[in-house]
């Protein structure tokens, strides 16, 4: 029993970790933006961060922003490594799509040792990227570049090579794989509509026409 509730410590606050991380990615993090993507409530997410910031793992002061620890980042990223590997590992060997990957892969990146992670590392051949386009940290928390513009930001008539998806929404990512939206895809913007943020693009020589907030989680390059 007390391993089991040990394991479920663990998870519970490498998922906070992972989840501050990748928030403070896009600026400050707050308890309430916490909360929100932790899918709790603020009050338990504040009971938490006391615990987190007595381990060394963040820095924390009520009713500000909340930031990792060096401590609390290398465990962040060793979490992601293993997480961003297994979603390759599925799709590349298990036939899984890319909208199918995350649950399992939540579950499973608490589950597997280090030395499970870098054979597995090595049987895929240190990929960089996992199939969204995501970076893979190294195994010493490096992380590789990856353009991140959004195509929120280009002008019309120019053109994005697209290197991620910011996304694990199995709906989201399903709704752009049928629009053939992916890491490698190149996005002609034609048209941003003055009203409702509509923005029309060209791929493959086809047109599409995608929301603002959809086409803000689609990163990539600029192309000159």
């Amino acid at each position: 029993m007390a391993n089991s509730k040990l394991l479920a410590l663990s998870s519970s606050i490498g998922d906070y970790l992972k989840a501050i991380y990748l928030l403070s990615l896009e600026g400050q993090v707050s308890t309430n933006a916490l909360a929100s993507q932790l899918g709790i409530s603020s009050p338990s997410v504040s009971g938490m961060l006391s615990k987190l910031q007595e381990q060394g793992l963040i820095d924390y002061e009520r009713y500000k922003s909340v930031k990792l620890t060096p401590k609390g980042e290398r465990e962040a990223l060793r979490l992601l490594r293993r997480h961003r590997l297994i979603e390759t590992f599925m799709i590349e060997y298990l036939n899984y799509s890319w909208d199918e990957v995350h649950e399992e892969a939540e579950a499973l990146e608490h589950s597997i040792s280090d030395r499970f992670t870098e054979s597995l590392a090595k049987l895929l051949r240190y990929p960089t990227h996992d199939p969204h386009g995501d970076p893979i940290p190294n195994a010493d928390g490096g992380l590789p570049d990856t353009p991140n513009t959004p195509l929120t930001e280009l002008e019309p008539e120019q053109t994005l090579l697209v290197s991620r998806l910011v996304t694990q929404d199995d709906a989201v990512l399903r709704y752009l794989a049928n629009l053939g939206i992916q890491p490698g895809s190149s996005l002609k913007l034609t048209l941003l509509e003055p009203v409702g943020g509509l923005l029309h693009i060209v791929l493959d020589g086809n047109h599409q026409v995608i929301s603002k907030e959809m086409a803000s989680l689609i990163r990539g390059e600029v192309q000159t």
